[in-house]
């Protein structure tokens, strides 16, 4: 087949090459196509445009300062927008696994905003000496103060967003606490029987871990606002005006509407990825707390015949192609898939952020991939979650019912007026005999109806202290009930 598509010549100090001519980018990025196949798609996009938004502040500062002429200050500025507006997206193409730090999407965005710059002053792509990626949209700048400011402006925003959606995520678990806040359930402690508990607490307990993800990343943004644009290369600032250094933070924050300011130490915010490994590791402990919920839905919904069928989710997808009638936890297994996907992604921006070497780290750009990546997978799982299977998730109140009375596990509530050892006994014969703690203790004379009733009571035995102390006294030093006990 013969390609018809016309080419122009660039050329760097490697050589020249051929690009097409209707592309906006330029050789750089058409050698970094090249070279760069090994993830199959391009660069996350959020991180593209936010190195798109430190070019506008760049042209606007440069233009302010007397640094570029006003004539290509606003055709950048006009480049900027309509990327900003995904008008150029086609022709971002740089591979998100690279080498150089990112230099290669760096020059990707340089090159797009330079080609499209020159269209809008009428030339033709490719005609540097109108506006030259470098000279002109990457004046004053190095990647390496472009690239790790650029990925705080991506990831802040979806912080923000993950904070919301696990609030509303907490929200939705105290909604369920409320709604089973007198249903008691069975306890497991290493999956076997344990006390009993309200069906709301374990809701509860849900939400207060959740709590704790939302305020950790809420508060781990302070960290990510410190930027090092204006350090260039290594955090010296060597090629950059103070008064550019000096005002570029201030424009950042007023294009992103983010708290940015500029770092009083831009060596070490070009160099140390730490604040990275640190969002990075709150997203791997928000991601071990939805995991466990993760699991105990798909135990507590098991079954339903075969197994213990107390939660009923929602069913939103056949279970099966062989099996019919069958379905399964997906939402919730979605939700676990996810928390298994960022758990392993903490390990990636962990790996990269250890192996940088003094001045720069060259592993940035696989650390954003994986960073960004779990952001966007939470941002869409926990709300999927929330409205696909616990908003609409119930109980099966006689199933918790006959699990609490069959267990004999009610007998706990009993050791400080019959000892332990008689306790022991009546739950061993509740659990061999599948007949109810209540009517054991009843037959035997070991308590009135009364007393079963206030001591067994699902609010008794469910709050801190001893099941019915306010009512009767603790058993004494011989063992067993008192006279005065019984009556």
């Amino acid at each position: 087949m013969t390609d018809h598509t016309a080419y122009r010549i660039e050329s760097d100090s490697l050589g020249s090459l051929s690009v097409p001519q209707d592309a906006y980018y330029g050789i750089h990025t058409a050698r970094a196509k090249d070279n760069f196949r090994a993830g199959g798609r391009p660069a996350n996009l959020l991180l593209l445009r936010a190195i798109v938004r430190v070019k506008q502040a760049a042209a606007e500062v440069n233009g302010r300062i007397h640094a570029l002429p006003q004539k290509k200050a606003q055709a950048i500025l006009e480049a900027c927008r309509e990327i900003l507006e995904g008008r150029l997206d086609a022709h971002l193409i740089v591979d998100a696994y690279q080498g150089g730090a990112g230099t290669s999407s760096n020059m990707n965005v340089n090159e797009v905003i330079a080609n499209r710059s020159i269209e809008l002053l009428g030339g033709v792509k490719g005609d540097y000496s109108i506006i030259h990626p470098i000279d002109d949209v990457n004046l004053h700048q190095s990647t390496n103060d472009v690239y790790p400011t650029a990925l705080r402006i991506a990831v802040i925003p979806l912080l923000r967003q993950l904070s919301e959606e696990l609030a509303a995520l907490q929200e939705a678990f105290q909604a369920k606490e409320r709604e089973y806040a007198d249903l008691l359930r069975l306890g497991r402690t290493q999956l076997m029987d344990a006390l009993p508990i309200l069906a709301g607490q374990s809701f509860g307990a849900c939400a207060k871990a959740t709590a704790r993800d939302r305020w950790r990343l809420y508060k781990s943004e302070e960290r990510l606002r410190e930027i090092n644009i204006g350090g260039t290369a290594v955090g010296t600032g060597m090629n950059a005006p103070l008064d550019y250094i000096y005002a570029m933070a201030d424009v950042l924050r007023e294009l992103t509407g983010l708290g940015l300011y500029r770092s009083d130490f831009p060596m070490d915010t070009t160099q140390n990825m730490d604040v990275f490994v640190e969002v990075s590791g709150l997203l791997k402990a928000a991601a071990v707390n939805l995991l466990k919920i993760s699991n105990d839905f798909r135990l507590l919904s098991s079954g339903p015949a075969g197994g213990i069928g107390e939660y009923i989710l929602p069913a939103v997808q056949a279970g099966s192609s062989i099996m019919p009638g069958k379905v399964n936890p997906v939402i919730a297994e979605m939700l676990g898939s996810v928390a298994m996907r960022v758990i392993a992604n903490d390990t990636a921006v962990t790996l990269a952020a250890a192996s940088g070497q003094l001045e720069l780290n060259a592993f940035t750009p696989v650390l954003a991939e994986a960073l960004l990546e779990s952001l966007e997978l939470l941002l869409r799982a926990v709300p999927l979650f929330r409205e696909r299977c616990l908003s609409s998730l119930t109980l099966d109140e006689a199933r918790c019912r006959e699990h609490v009375e069959r267990s004999g596990v009610m007998a706990a509530a009993t050791i400080a007026y019959l000892g332990y050892d008689t306790a022991s006994e009546l739950a061993k014969a509740a659990a061999a005999s599948g007949r109810p703690l209540e009517q054991l203790l009843l037959e035997g004379g070991w308590m009135t109806g009364k007393q079963i009733h206030k001591v067994l009571h699902p609010l008794e035995v469910t709050k801190p202290g001893i099941p019915g102390r306010s009512q009767w006294t603790v058993r004494n030093m011989e063992g067993g009930l008192s006279q005065d006990e019984l009556e």
